[in-house]
């Protein structure tokens, strides 16, 4: 049995060092010996690149059994090298993606972000004081107008549904939970989330940890995507590359912060009065200001 569980893991683990490094390492090391040979002047050369691979293989290095498991065992471990050095840029992106707006460049986003908003936020209200009015009075372009009021509301709703704190928009969707929930109920939700995390069914968790792996997986995308835009700097198709995997890593970095951040809010609405009874705090049937504050009381253990 413990044979047959230590095969199994060997197993799991290939597979991820396959999929998470080796492979995409293998496709960029391809890119970049790609980039190497043809550039920008013989973009799309294929029998230049041919001729190369062509003139490798004829050489006399190419007979050696040993020298061909040298270099391929070199380019397994370059490619797991490179794998990593992206996973690690990945680590990096998360944490900017999250960042608070510390030193001049995230301030600066960060207010940039603010008076986007506020200006879409001044558009929407004044489509709806007209869209109000224009019912009101019976006008034959109510229906226009009201329109017009929502697709100002979703303007403003694509850049943060609040006030934006953040450089970037995924750092305001991951705290809109706890803020949310500490304006309506007053619960710190920092304080109570590794209590709630235990109170939570596996399905829950599961869902939960599903939406952090794509998280992380859309940033390690964007992280490859810059790795190639550096590769356009001699080949430009690689560059086409790198723009469009920013752009998914970002799209699917932004679909993974909102689900991780309902399923966050959707877990502390269902379980904090369950969290309140494992700590022996009485509760009212509904969660409301009172509890919240003696939760998070008690959670933060004031000296």
């Amino acid at each position: 049995m413990t044979g047959a569980f230590l095969s199994a893991l060997g197993g799991r683990i290939a597979e991820r060092w396959l999929t998470l490094l080796a492979l995409p390492g293998l496709l960029f090391i391809a890119a970049a010996t790609t980039a190497t040979v043809l550039g920008h002047e013989h973009w799309s050369d294929m029998g230049k690149l041919r001729t190369w691979l062509d003139t490798l293989a004829a050489s006399p290095a190419s007979r050696s059994a040993g020298t061909i498991a040298l270099v391929a065992l070199g380019v397994l471990l370059a490619a797991a090298a490179i794998g990593t050095a992206a996973q690690t840029l990945g680590a990096g992106v998360e944490l900017l993606w999250c960042a608070e707006p510390r030193g001049p460049l995230l301030r600066r986003l960060a207010a940039r972000r603010l008076r986007t908003w506020r200006a879409a936020d001044a558009a929407f209200r004044a489509a709806l004081v007209t869209a109000g009015r224009a019912r009101i009075a019976g006008a034959d372009d109510a229906d226009r107008l009201a329109g017009l009021a929502e697709s100002h509301f979703a303007a403003r709703d694509r850049i943060a549904a609040a006030a934006p704190r953040h450089p970037f928009a995924m750092g305001d969707r991951l705290a809109a939970p706890g803020q949310r929930l500490w304006r309506v109920y007053r619960l710190d939700l920092a304080a109570a989330w590794p209590h709630l995390w235990l109170l939570a069914a596996d399905g829950t968790r599961a869902e939960l940890h599903a939406a952090r792996v794509r998280f992380s997986a859309a940033a390690r995308l964007s992280a490859w995507g810059a790795g190639y835009l550096l590769l356009g700097v001699w080949w430009w198709p690689a560059a086409l590359v790198g723009i469009t995997a920013v752009a998914a890593g970002l799209h699917r970095g932004r679909t993974a912060a909102a689900a991780f951040a309902e399923l966050t809010e959707a877990l502390a609405d269902l379980h904090v009065r369950d969290l309140a009874a494992a700590m022996g705090i009485d509760s009212a049937p509904a969660m409301d200001r009172a509890l919240g504050e003696r939760l998070s009381h008690a959670l933060r253990k004031p000296a």
